[in-house]
């Protein structure tokens, strides 16, 4: 089988038309009432290596669903007036996906860059739970 799109190929165009944030940015913005930070790793992921504090759990399968508010599974913190979206997942690749779906539903958001990948490293607040 032969693609006509690599998945990398996906990536790197999303990445051409979206916001991209840079991790330390991120961090410095984290007080910001404004933000909601989106994660939409898997909960294993999130259950082996943390997560942001405060970030809103939302996994990748179900993202347009919670945003749409048409949809039966739509999730209210995705109908904020006046705060501001970056979702991450765990090296920006699905994010970058994500987001570019988001924005052609006409949804405004941003991704962290590297995703969380880099998050710990650049001193980043990691928060773990045995309920996610």
């Amino acid at each position: 089988m032969t693609l006509t799109t690599t998945a990398a190929e996906m990536v790197a165009a999303a990445r051409a038309r979206i916001d991209e944030v840079e991790t330390k940015d991120l961090i410095a913005q984290l007080d910001d009432p404004d933000l909601v930070v989106v994660d939409i790793r898997d909960i294993r992921e999130r259950q082996r290596s943390g997560f942001i504090p405060g970030a809103v759990h939302a996994p990748r399968g179900m993202i347009e669903f919670w945003v749409d508010p048409e949809s039966p599974y739509h999730k209210p913190v995705f109908a904020q007036s006046g705060k501001r979206y970056v979702f991450h997942c765990a090296s920006g690749w699905r994010s970058a996906l994500t987001v570019a779906t988001l924005q052609d539903m006409g949804f405004d958001a941003a991704h962290l860059k590297e995703g969380f990948s880099t998050w710990a490293d650049q001193g980043g607040p990691i928060e773990h739970s045995d309920k996610d």
